[in-house]
């Protein structure tokens, strides 16, 4: 895949390096000596079986958990600069009862003024903004409980890149998302990473789209098993021996 970097360079906040790492809870290891480079403009996605560290370990770069090792957002010898971080939790559930909106929800998260009291022009003409970016300004009066998992997505995407991250954080975006909503979705993101030179991080237990999209692939479990390019990693021994198949097929 073609896109542009910052300067032709990784020296920018969308770098994130990764060096030894290793994360406890108590006395219970739950990574250990993890490595990663994640290039400015690129897609990495995380892969393990269940329980392998996977959340833990994007809540230990968004600061959530003492660790051991670097984490940095240049190339060693270089000065760290902090980025600004968008994250996409996994798909909270929402009432489908809920009067909540969708602009209710942008409102919540970027104003002080209570949503109960109405939308100011302004803060819908925000809104409307930022949902374009994901194409679903339809979405702004839908209620919240009542969207698709791939609208839902769309809308916590479109939180999430405001203001405009330098990396892209997604835990099982394509979790509850239909087939076609799963390919519009990654569409959507690798628009967004080409269109604004952003990196995006993201665990997914969905392997199709990983070969299309992805520029790395890193399966966890505990620590770092293989990372390469989707292909070798997909068809890997360790690939084979964490889910029992290989090329993402059974």
């Amino acid at each position: 895949m073609n896109f542009p970097h910052h300067g032709g360079s990784c020296g920018h906040s969308c770098c994130l390096r990764v060096e030894n790492l290793s994360v406890k809870i108590g006395t219970d290891p739950i990574l250990t000596d993890i490595n990663l480079h994640v290039h400015c403009g690129e897609m990495v996605a995380l892969i393990g079986p269940n329980g392998a560290g996977k959340s833990t370990f994007l809540k230990t770069i968004l600061g959530q958990r003492e660790y051991s090792g670097v984490i940095a957002f240049s190339e060693p010898g270089q000065r760290s600069k902090k980025p600004r971080i968008g994250y996409v939790p996994q798909s909270p559930a929402f009432d489908p009862s809920d009067p909540v909106s969708v602009a209710d929800l942008f409102a919540c998260c970027m104003s002080k003024r209570p949503s109960f009291l109405g939308l100011s022009k302004q803060m819908r003409q925000t809104v409307s903004e930022c949902l374009e970016r994901v194409h679903a300004r339809e979405l702004m009066d839908k209620r919240v409980g009542t969207l698709s998992g791939g609208e839902l997505q769309r809308v916590l995407l479109a939180l999430a890149l405001e203001p405009l991250p330098n990396i892209l954080i997604l835990d099982e975006p394509l979790s509850g998302v239909d087939v076609e909503g799963m390919e519009t979705l990654m569409d959507m993101l690798d628009e967004i990473r080409k269109t604004y030179d952003l990196s995006i991080l993201m665990t997914t237990h969905d392997f199709s789209m990983l070969p299309r999209y992805a520029d790395q692939v890193v399966l966890i479990d505990r620590s770092v098993r293989i990372q390469g390019k989707p292909d070798a990693v997909l068809s890997s021994d360790a690939f084979h021996q964490a889910f029992h198949m290989k090329g993402g097929c059974v």
